[in-house]
């Protein structure tokens, strides 16, 4: 199950990023997963929160934008989704086709709270 080492590395990210920029909750992550990473999103999203317990991440939404796969046909140029794994051009049929989309894997954003904002100093009237 490669969904783990995924959410491992995930996880790292949101925590240097989240250090970085001070946020003390995350509440939603968006992740781009292109088709061809035969990623299991039902298996990505049990291990983010699993992973996620105990962490700032904590209740926080994984929502997984799943990338089709699309190519474009060496012979003619066309670029067309890949459908049921037929790496062939629908125009012309060649096979040697070069994949422009549907490997991503990265985390697209998320959303944070900060620490609490601080309470302007009260005005003292004499």
């Amino acid at each position: 199950m490669h969904e783990t080492a995924i959410v491992e590395g995930l996880m790292r990210i949101l925590s240097e990023q989240a250090a970085r920029h001070g946020v003390t909750a995350i509440v939603r992550v968006n992740v781009k997963v292109g088709r061809l990473r035969a990623v299991e999103p039902q298996q990505l999203v049990s291990c983010f929160e699993m992973f996620a317990e105990g962490t700032l991440a904590e209740g926080a939404v994984l929502a997984i934008d799943e990338v089709p796969v699309r190519a474009r046909c060496k012979a003619c140029n066309l670029e067309f989704e890949v459908r049921g794994y037929r790496f062939e051009c629908p125009a012309c049929g060649a096979g040697d086709v070069a994949v422009i989309q549907g490997q991503e894997l990265y985390i697209e954003s998320f959303e944070a709270a900060g620490p609490p904002a601080e309470a302007p100093p009260a005005s003292v009237t004499k």
